[in-house]
């Protein structure tokens, strides 16, 4: 409960912080799918970047992790806001229908209590007829939470969800069939059939125009599974109304809250960049990346279009150039693609997103001699956006918004800016950058294997963490992570331009586990 106060504690200060500074240029209603840092962390200090204050309902109606989120509650809450006070809504169908996306996957709320959740949306319209509203909703995927309860089968009714829709697997099906309990596998076939029918009612929103524009998002999944059969009904759906323009189907889910705030920002200012990507592998951009269905390169032409970028075929015709580097087991490919992006920001005068994905599934954090070759050159305090966690769909869907942010800031918003207004847009991105080089890569890719250690040396589980054990790895983390942020912050600028500080770090494991951190901190320039 004093953990929970203090994170409640912490979010009311940050809030009446951004409240009691002068008004930002867009103001931005947002559902997330969770509490997480992906889903609410991220998007509200990504759109400081682009001067755009996300409002959110309070984080204990979010729920956590196996504590779902009070969708009640929260459509109560929407019902109070002023929603002519919105540039735009960003809204989990997934956190409205069924408190988040951990709830999405098993089947306790009922379909006709899903529905009738959702019909705040519709509301939302009435009340204000030319409100952007962009929306989400989530493809099941292939495995179930894990919840403690269902670890004897879990692997394998994933494992059945990838194979039964394969004629030549009948036998392995059945197998897996009379292994798996019946109530399980039922639920989870439930879960599926209902979750299908609300990305249907998502998609027909998307068609009366209740949703501006919507992102239907498969989560982690493979090439083969029976998320393919609801896919295909999505797509026929989309095709058969013609709206390919307005309705995404694409992989990911966590990130998806970042995409559309950056579509509503681009389409507010008609920002529309010309983005060339770049592959450190070829190769690799032609294959599958682990959790996902499609080809890296088709993964990263989705999110192009999500965030409403033009991608381009030459450099020459780009204002910005997208770096891909997926080569960690191809030995000096680090080094060279590095000294590529290091070339390339001293020679064209475009901006640089970089997107650093683990190609083996693997390794949740970037890559450590790529990171280091461009943290030594300061290339991070020149670029527009970077990520580089968690699956493929994950990095390229926090970079790309990211970067799409900063261009705003630097391309739009900055033509007729107050001082104040360029100056905690600035101080924003230096946060968000400086705060992705402690998550992504910091923690996850050296401090995190660090705490693996510990937690194996004390035989817990790292997934699912007591209060008391969460406490101890998180200070554990924290000191670890602090010398480490010392020095990124020192020598994030080069010495000539600026000197900055790191202040009141604070470290926190959200859910129990160490597979997502939230961290916060004071950056502060000296000089």
């Amino acid at each position: 409960m004093k953990r929970k106060a203090l994170l409640l504690l912490t979010l009311f200060c940050v809030v009446s912080s951004v409240f009691s500074q002068s008004n930002y240029s867009a103001r931005v209603l947002l559902i997330p799918l969770d509490d997480r840092p992906p889903c609410l962390q991220f998007p509200v200090k990504m759109g400081l970047v682009g001067d755009v204050s996300l409002v959110s309902p309070p984080r204990e109606m979010l729920g956590r992790f196996l504590e779902y989120g009070k969708s009640d509650e929260i459509i109560r809450w929407i019902d109070t806001q002023k929603i002519d006070s919105f540039d735009a809504a960003i809204i989990s169908m997934d956190m409205l229908a069924y408190g988040g996306l951990v709830a999405s996957r098993v089947h306790e709320t009922p379909l006709e209590e899903a529905l009738k959740r959702v019909e705040i949306v519709k509301a939302i319209r009435r009340k204000s007829p030319k409100l952007k509203i962009y929306g989400s909703s989530v493809i099941m995927r292939l495995a179930p939470t894990g919840d403690g309860k269902n670890e004897s089968y879990r692997e394998k009714l994933a494992k059945w969800a990838e194979v039964s829709p394969d004629e030549n697997q009948k036998l392995l099906t059945q197998k897996l069939e009379a292994e798996i309990p019946q109530k399980a596998l039922g639920n989870y076939k439930a879960a599926r059939e209902r979750n299908l029918k609300v990305n249907l009612y998502a998609a027909q929103l998307a068609k009366e125009n209740v949703f501006d524009y919507l992102i239907l998002s498969q989560d982690d999944a493979k090439p083969k599974g029976v998320h393919i059969k609801d896919r295909e009904t999505l797509t026929k759906f989309v095709t058969n109304n013609g709206l390919s323009s307005r309705i995404a189907i694409q992989p990911g889910a966590d990130e998806v809250s970042m995409l559309l705030l950056a579509r509503s920002v681009t389409d507010k200012y008609n920002y529309r960049p010309k983005i060339k990507a770049v592959f450190s592998s070829e190769t690799m951009a032609d294959k599958e990346m682990p959790f996902e269905d499609r080809p890296l390169r088709k993964t990263v032409s989705f999110h192009l279009k999500a965030v409403g970028a033009r991608e381009v075929n030459d450099m020459k015709d780009a204002d910005i150039g997208f770096f891909v580097f997926t080569s960690r087991k191809e030995e000096g490919r680090a080094k060279t693609f590095a000294n590529e992006i290091i070339a390339f920001s001293k020679q064209e005068k475009k901006g640089i997103i970089i997107a650093d994905i683990d190609p083996i599934g693997d390794v949740q954090g970037g890559d450590i001699p790529f990171t280091e070759a461009l943290k030594e050159e300061k290339i991070f305090s020149k670029t527009y956006g970077y990520a580089s966690w968690n699956t493929a769909g994950n990095v390229i869907g926090t970079a790309l918004p990211h970067g799409l942010l900063y261009g705003v800031s630097k391309s739009v918003i900055k033509l007729h800016p107050q001082k104040q207004i360029a100056a905690r847009m600035a101080n924003a991105q230096t946060w968000f950058m400086i705060n992705r080089l402690l998550d992504d890569y910091s923690y996850h890719s050296i401090v995190r294997p660090m705490a693996a250690k510990m937690i194996r040396e004390n035989q817990w589980n790292a997934f699912r963490l007591t209060d008391q054990q969460t406490q101890l790895t998180e200070q554990f983390c924290k000191k670890e992570l602090e010398s480490v942020a010392l020095k990124t912050v020192e020598n994030f600028y080069p010495k000539h331009i600026k000197h900055l500080k790191v202040g009141s770090l604070s470290f926190d494991l959200p859910w129990n586990r160490t597979f997502e951190a939230e961290i916060d901190c004071q950056i502060v320039k000296t000089n």
